[in-house]
């Protein structure tokens, strides 16, 4: 659900579905928010207004994204709670400063900023490793870092457990769209579901159980095997900022150490 979705969207109707969403009665939301269930119910139906400090209680206790609480702070009549600047605006210059420190530390291995639909925001000159074996024009801005890792053109030939890295990263964003509700997020799960039927996979399957997914590539120099974290901002109060992510990829082994050492060290 993006913004300009919300114009002519009750607060009552929004209300319940992020309720529905974390599968919460309002019995359940009405314990932890230590609101009387009919007075949920009173807010679902428009029977009553929320205050401002109810729609910030409900939507902390709902565990909703920044964004969608600017939504719901409008849908009820108030300004909305949490700025949203551009990583380009001089107020987030140090922030910059800072995660583009976090990315070229992380040299000689590859590590890559993204925003919350997984566009590239930042990369260090590692990520080359990956980028190189992606056609060309999948690589022109914004690059969407999961759709150039499951084209047929991008990563995906290269990926030796496809099936289970394609069923990894889809499980995730169908979590992530699920968490946020952007409508953004569900056509990209769409997008990456067809390639996956595309390729003969299963869209819905779901990873085996491993303490860490390997990303296992036939490199042209050599099989490589890496590992991934994704880390985020502690406590944002920036819609920009609640949505970002790095994610640093390691060696999984000492052979793929020794060679982005050797090639990017």
């Amino acid at each position: 659900m993006t913004a300009a979705t919300v114009t002519g969207t009750t607060f009552g109707s929004l209300l319940r579905d992020w309720r529905q969403r974390r599968r919460l009665t309002q019995l359940d939301l009405g314990i932890q928010a230590d609101v009387s269930a009919r007075h949920l119910s009173f807010l679902e139906t428009g029977r009553s207004r929320p205050s401002r400090d109810m729609v910030l209680l409900l939507a902390e206790e709902l565990d909703m994204p920044l964004r969608a609480r600017n939504e719901l702070m409008t849908a009820a009549g108030y300004a909305a709670a949490y700025t949203e600047h551009s990583l380009d605006d001089a107020e987030m210059g140090e922030v910059q400063r800072s995660l583009k420190q976090i990315l070229e530390g992380h040299a000689p291995y590859p590590a890559v900023l993204v925003d919350g639909y997984w566009n590239m925001l930042g990369a260090n000159s590692a990520v080359a490793l990956l980028t190189d074996l992606v056609d060309p024009q999948l690589l022109t801005p914004p690059v969407n870092v999961l759709r150039a890792s499951l084209h047929p053109r991008g990563l995906a030939p290269h990926v030796i457990d496809l099936a289970e890295y394609a069923a990894h990263l889809v499980s995730r964003l169908r979590r992530q769209a699920e968490r946020s509700a952007t409508t953004g997020l569900r056509a990209l799960l769409d997008e990456l579901s067809g390639y996956c039927r595309d390729a003969g996979l299963d869209p819905a399957a779901q990873p085996r159980d491993r303490i860490v997914l390997p990303l296992r590539l036939r490199h042209p120099d050599q099989e490589l095997t890496l590992f991934s974290t994704v880390a985020v901002l502690g406590a944002p109060l920036d819609v920009t900022l609640d949505e970002i992510a790095i994610e640093s990829f390691f060696p999984a082994d000492d052979t793929t150490g020794a060679y982005l050492r050797e090639r990017f060290g």
